[in-house]
């Protein structure tokens, strides 16, 4: 069920001093404006500045006014978020957020470094996330859409609105008196986001009024199989690895079946190198492991940015562009 803004701030219980990300949109200023009038003198504002278009300036003095107007401390950092060739400007500038936010939280000023950083992000990016999965056919990892907390290093990221749609946030800031910048790329249809957002989920809320409601109630339920699921491969792969260096072994895998295997080798790729395999390559990488029926059956294949290759009685993983930058 889709919360009001003040619910969903009253029930959200985060360490303080608190960091939340402020782009000088609706979400984040409605984000800063609601805890900062619940912890006052424990928020602090991180705002980051891509420079990736010329409103950039204009957010960042909107920032500065809002900031001054709610006596919050604001902490500014510039980063580069050009994307290289392969990577979409999306996931370009996503990575540099992140980062920036880090560096800001770890910034000595005012009440000191911050262990949790809130995002703005609500139930209508939840719902556009969920599209954006299941139109590529993703699992379930990719249907949980966006997770309420996850950690980075020593640093807990929260997003409290969740539950809490656009207009609701829209409406709590009228009603509030409070104003913000609108974002010129949220209506470019170059981006599908984008494109979601203004075809695809009018008519979603024209044929089923509550969709905000069942799409985000599916989301969570896929985070709690997918919880499930990395259950059990961290079960199946003790009983597969080399307890020397933790790697797979062949025969091990083989004993396995085809689900498992698959489940045992997306974590073991994920959780040790960060590695997402597509469809196509895992199936491909569990047809090769069960056709080793000797010694001299050799594996390399293709697994993300780098290549799943059998060493010995182990499967192991690695970049050949990293290993030609080390020497």
């Amino acid at each position: 069920m889709t919360l009001s803004l003040e619910a969903a701030i009253q029930t959200f219980a985060p360490g303080l001093p608190l960091g939340v990300g402020l782009s000088a949109g609706a979400d984040s200023t409605a984000l800063l404006a609601a805890c900062a009038a619940k912890w006052p003198g424990q928020v602090v504002a991180l705002h980051v500045n891509h420079n990736l278009q010329a409103a950039s300036s204009a957010f960042e003095q909107q920032c500065v006014a809002l900031c001054e107007t709610l006596n919050v401390e604001l902490r500014i950092l510039e980063t580069d978020a050009s994307h290289k060739p392969g990577q979409s400007p999306e996931d370009a500038a996503r990575v540099a957020r992140y980062r920036a936010l880090l560096a800001l939280a770890d910034q000595p000023t005012g009440v000191g470094t911050l262990k949790n950083i809130a995002i703005a992000h609500h139930a209508d990016d939840q719902v556009e996330t969920f599209l954006i999965a299941l139109s590529r056919g993703a699992g379930l990892a990719g249907l949980s859409a966006m997770p309420a907390r996850w950690t980075d290093g020593d640093v807990e990221f929260h997003r409290p609105l969740l539950q809490v749609s656009r207009p609701e946030i829209e409406n709590w800031l009228k009603g509030a008196g409070i104003g913000f910048l609108d974002d010129p790329t949220n209506s470019d249809p170059v981006f599908l986001r984008n494109r979601i957002r203004a075809r695809i989920v009018p008519e979603f809320a024209a044929a089923f009024p509550s969709f905000r409601d069942t799409i985000v109630r599916s989301a969570a339920h896929c985070a709690a199989a997918q919880v499930l699921l990395d259950d059990l491969a961290k079960a199946d792969l003790q009983t597969v690895v080399r307890p020397a260096d933790g790697l797979p072994r062949i025969k091990g895998l083989q004993n396995l079946n085809a689900v498992h295997q698959a489940n045992v080798l997306r974590y073991w790729l994920k959780n040790r190198f960060n590695v997402i395999p597509s469809t196509a390559q895992l199936n491909e990488l569990v047809r090769q492991i069960g056709a080793c029926v000797n010694r001299g059956k050799a594996i390399q294949i293709k697994v993300g940015n780098g290549l799943a290759v059998r060493q010995g009685e182990v499967l192991n993983w690695y970049n050949p562009q990293l290993l030609q930058r080390k020497h």
